[in-house]
């Protein structure tokens, strides 16, 4: 996959980017192309070699037709229930790490769904900021709409997931109700956007 200045890419676990310059380096006597990317959530600079696109998955941004795909999965009350802390963790790193916004939105169902009825590990926050910030940041950039009117939205959608999720499972049905009476999914305010912005900068 190729990019033109101007693009606007995923790095994964990282967030969106945009392809500012293609550069020519000589590094150890071997010459290398790069991008250089200044990524949205911090403004920093990442150079990335042309040659490793495929293998670190950096990747277009979605465009505007999967935006309704989005919002469709982060309603349709699918949700994974892995119970064992390990497994969970491993299993959220591995789709952080992909890259795919389908996987992120995945990460943050889980983890959304789960810290309503126990308290999370201090790393399964970290993840579930970091996961919400990437899912709401990169929409709010394709659809060019404020992220506090995309929070709304994402939190709507993450509502209905939860209750078709507990109406499948009677057992779980008193859950739910406390849980469509208050979306308490955690708000992308500064604090938020903050700690999110420290998680991807020290990844």
């Amino acid at each position: 996959m190729t990019f033109q200045v101007g693009d606007k890419v995923i790095y994964p676990n990282h967030g969106l980017g945009v392809v500012e310059r293609i550069e020519t380096k000589t590094i150890l006597g071997t010459v290398c192309d790069f991008y250089q990317l200044r990524m949205v959530a911090n403004e920093t600079t990442v150079l990335v070699p042309v040659n490793n696109v495929d293998s670190v998955g950096l990747r277009r941004a979605v465009c505007d037709e999967e935006i309704k795909r989005l919002y469709g999965l982060l309603s349709d009350g699918n949700i994974d229930s892995h119970q064992n802390w390990k497994g969970r963790f491993k299993d959220n790193s591995d789709r952080m790490r992909t890259g795919s916004i389908y996987d992120v939105v995945e990460v943050l169902k889980s983890l959304c769904y789960l810290s309503k009825s126990k308290n999370l590990s201090f790393r399964e926050k970290r993840m579930l900021d970091r996961a919400r910030f990437l899912v709401i940041s990169e929409i709010s950039e394709v659809t060019h709409q404020p992220m506090a009117g995309v929070e709304v939205m994402v939190d709507e959608a993450l509502c209905k997931c939860f209750k078709t999720k507990d109406d499948s499972v009677p057992a779980r049905r008193p859950v739910v109700a406390a849980i469509a009476a208050s979306v308490t999914a955690p708000k992308v305010t500064t604090a938020t956007r903050a700690t999110a912005r420290r998680a991807l900068t020290s990844n």
